[in-house]
């Protein structure tokens, strides 16, 4: 049997249509599994093909204003600065001298109805001893004792030598004066206190930034910072209220 081209045709093997239905199926079968090979080897091929990077990671250290960056050694690892000392007498000392603000803002509710003064009162308190919180949870994180003073003497520090006292803080007499006031002539000491115990805090921040080495640890410079733009603002409302009263 001839197809049309004059070439045997698939009935010519074999006789009947059975024979030309299993060639047909053979025929369809190979020419699918082909396929189903053919598209999975480039496949095959291109995945282990791709080249494995061995390539070190690249380290580059950023240069100062007006000068190029460095490519340090793949071997290069951070390291992190150093706690200072000052580091840990900033938070001991910082501790203690919020205190006494804690302290000063306690007596408003029974000395004075300025709402002002209860306003600004209970958000120096709530900051403040949300900051205490923070500045012993820095010491204790780091083994450090959350105060300088020796056990049983608190005015001595832990080499034993006598304490300075902290820039700012309200000596016993004004506490005691602050303490006897009432009404207008409390507000009145009581801004006037706090404005120079917030100055005083501004003075150990300075203090402990112009130490070398000191003030590098993130969690400090954050702290540093944000309170001594906090107190500044203070002082500037407490400043108009103060003006205000004379």
């Amino acid at each position: 049997m001839l197809d049309g081209l004059g070439k045997p045709g698939f009935g010519s093997v074999g006789r009947g249509g059975k024979s030309r239905t299993k060639v047909t199926t053979a025929v369809r079968f190979c020419g699918w599994f082909s396929a189903v090979l053919l598209c999975s080897l480039p496949a095959c091929a291109i995945y282990g093909q791709q080249p494995q990077s061995n390539t070190a990671p690249v380290v580059v250290q950023p240069g100062a204003p007006g000068t190029p960056s460095k490519r340090l050694p793949p071997s290069t690892t951070g390291t992190a600065p150093q706690r200072s000392q000052a580091d840990v007498e900033f938070m001991q000392g910082m501790i203690m001298h919020h205190g006494q603000a804690v302290v000063m803002t306690d007596l408003i509710p029974s000395h004075t109805e300025n709402a002002e003064i209860r306003s600004l009162g209970a958000r120096i308190g709530l900051s403040q001893a949300d900051e205490m919180k923070f500045m012993k949870r820095w010491l204790r994180a780091r083994g450090e004792p959350v105060t300088m003073s020796m056990p049983g003497m608190p005015d001595m520090d832990m080499n034993g030598s006598p304490m300075a006292a902290m820039p700012g803080m309200l000596t016993p007499k004004q506490m005691d004066e602050l303490r006897q006031a009432k009404g207008a002539e409390f507000d009145r000491l009581f801004l006037a206190g706090m404005i120079q115990h917030h100055n005083g805090a501004l003075v150990m921040v300075k203090q402990l930034f112009d130490t070398p080495g000191a003030g590098q640890d993130a969690e400090l410079f954050d702290f540093a910072t944000d309170a001594d733009n906090t107190q500044r603002a203070e002082i500037a409302i407490m400043q108009g209220m103060l003006k205000e009263k004379r």
